[in-house]
């Protein structure tokens, strides 16, 4: 019996089937076709020497057609597509580059434009007139209403910002530096409380430019091509010195010896083309820039005639306010910033999580009284360091950061999932006794359950050689001590009780005023933290009870508590050669 003549897509069908890999007999089967005419088409048409680009070029044609033709397509579909297309494409260009005559450009027409275009190799840090452009125009679109009001006040002389938290004033103040330095060539020039403070800025200059327009800037300080030179220093008076450009004064409410500091400071936009810019989340009124924020250092040793009242109530000021005293003032609290355009917040979740003194301080830009605070400003601003200048031994952009080296580890849990914070601090316990503590890692964590509490307590034991973990059992405390004590058997558990809190409160103390705690100075919330903290009596009058807010048993200081559930370790006298016992806490 004759069979009738296949169609021309069977042979092309069985060939593609072939160049997948199935036999002869597989194909025949799946076709309805004879195996001899299988055979007899792979041995007409070679298609066991058929090249690799011939094989992948029926793969795509089949997937190809199948996918046109299917009536009903859905958002994979039309990826798939498009992919298969560009790949039909890059096929043609080997195709013609396999071709006599053929070079790199069939292969990439880009060498082609390249090739025809100037041989000068590209400056480094440069911006073309269209890089310029676009930069800044995406910088304009970016903006919340407030940071469109930092932008009209770019030219004031001197400006003083009082903020919020978390409401996106370094990174406003890093892009609208570098859009000046294209623009003018003007140096620009940030100080912070830290080294490591500073390179914030850094990053966030680095990424704008790279994300914008694909330019990796590089060099410390970053020097563009116009002239412009970038610095990035911390708070530190030798440092600053011999600069001159805009300054921006980042935290400046926090730093130490502010005003030796900000006569160096001031004293490198001296120039009238310069622009001195200071921002902050408020401190205390005993720190020594209030004055400066009140008017009353520029008060102080002038005739009672020539003082000027210096108005800082936030309602006047809410728009920007060129005082008397020619200090451009401006308030952004978090309220503000939510009415700004600025949707990161969720204000209710927050007046529950902060109690309402912390919550006015750390977000609506009121200054604390530090007199009643069991740790006061100066006692913190004594354990803030440089700690990229003044440690050498920590690597943090390493994966084991400080090697082999022991570290401690406290945890103060959120009391339930979905409320507050929890707190987690590593500290590098003294070397030899009477040494100081170093900060290494602190962390809040939000919204977790108890065993991601645990699991991320897991990922630090994993980039240290961690010695020990202290963790408070109440609330969730325990659900994540059980966890951890799976994966690190030494964890210990602290039950509280007035006395635990208060021996943890007198160890704190005892270390902080001989200096043996230190952290990096832009740790500004582990600072806050232990600010937060009172002293009071309970109800009955019978014991002293410590809080910040949260609650009348554990109060809501998270960082603060989980770094002296690390310092605790060590006995309340200090550890000796004779004495290495650790407190009884349970």
């Amino acid at each position: 019996m004759l069979m009738p003549a296949p169609h021309v897509d069977q042979r092309r069908a069985a060939r593609s089937l072939f160049f997948r890999g199935w036999p002869v007999t597989d194909i025949a089967d799946e076709l309805g076709i004879p195996r001899t005419t299988i055979e007899s088409w792979k041995s007409r048409d070679e298609w066991a020497k058929a090249p690799m680009i011939e094989r992948a070029e029926s793969c795509i044609e089949v997937r190809f057609q199948t996918l046109i033709e299917k009536e009903k397509k859905t958002g994979g579909d039309f990826k798939e597509i498009d992919l298969l297309g560009r790949q039909i494409e890059r096929l043609a260009r080997v195709r013609r580059y396999q071709a006599p005559g053929g070079n790199e450009v069939d292969l990439n027409p880009n060498v082609e434009a390249r090739n025809a275009g100037s041989k000068k190799a590209p400056k480094r840090n440069e911006f073309s007139e269209q890089d310029a452009a676009e930069l800044r125009r995406q910088f304009h679109e970016s903006l919340f209403a407030y940071q469109h009001t930092w932008r009209h006040s770019a030219d004031e002389r001197t400006r003083m910002i009082l903020k919020s938290r978390q409401i996106g004033a370094t990174w406003y103040f890093a892009r609208e530096a570098l859009d000046d330095a294209i623009a003018t060539g003007r140096n620009q020039i940030f100080l912070s409380a830290s080294k490591a403070q500073a390179h914030i800025f850094k990053q966030y200059i680095r990424q704008f430019a790279q994300e914008t327009v694909g330019i990796d800037l590089k060099g410390d300080p970053i020097v563009l091509w116009n002239g412009a030179h970038l610095y990035f220093l911390g708070q530190n008076a030798r440092t600053a010195q011999g600069h001159h450009g805009n300054f921006y004064y980042d935290e400046f409410f926090w730093s130490q010896n502010f005003e030796e500091i900000n006569k160096v400071a001031s004293g490198m936009a001296m120039h009238k083309q310069w622009r001195k810019t200071y921002f902050s989340t408020p401190s205390a009124t005993s720190h020594a820039a209030y004055p400066y924020w009140t008017g009353d250092r520029y008060n102080r040793r002038r005739k009672k005639e020539d003082r000027v009242e210096i108005i800082t109530d936030r309602a006047a000021i809410a728009a920007g306010l060129r005082c008397a005293d020619k200090v451009w003032r401006h308030m952004v609290t978090i309220e503000d910033a939510e009415r700004g355009g600025c949707d990161l917040f969720d204000l209710d979740e927050l007046r529950t999580e902060y109690p309402p003194d912390e919550f006015a301080n750390l977000l609506m830009c009121q200054f604390m009284d530090d007199g009643d605070s069991l740790f006061t400003l100066a006692a913190m601003q004594g354990c803030m360091v440089d700690s990229w200048v003044d440690w050498t031994d920590l690597k943090p952009l390493l994966l084991r950061p400080f090697g082999m080296k022991p570290v401690w580890v406290g945890y103060d849990p959120a009391l339930g999932q979905g409320g507050d914070g929890a707190g987690l601090v590593v500290l590098a316990p003294p070397d030899k006794p009477g040494g100081k503590f170093r900060g290494l890692e602190r962390h809040r964590l939000k919204g977790m359950d108890f065993e991601a509490q645990a699991a991320f307590i897991r990922r630090i034991t994993q980039r240290y050689h961690v010695q020990y973990i202290g963790i408070d059992v109440s609330g969730l405390g325990q659900a994540v001590y059980q966890l951890v004590i799976q994966f690190f058997p030494l964890v210990r558990k602290i039950t509280y009780s007035p006395d635990v809190k208060s021996l943890m409160v007198m160890k704190a103390q005892n270390v902080i005023d001989k200096g043996r705690l230190e952290f990096d100075a832009g740790w500004v919330d582990l600072a806050q933290s232990f600010m937060a903290l009172k002293r009071t009596m309970t109800d009955s009058g019978r014991h002293v009870k410590y809080s910040a807010g949260r609650s009348t048993e554990i109060g809501h200081a998270d960082l603060a508590w989980a770094c002296m559930h690390a310092l605790i370790n060590e006995p309340l006298e200090g550890r000796t050669a004779a004495n290495t016992s650790q407190m009884e806490l349970y």
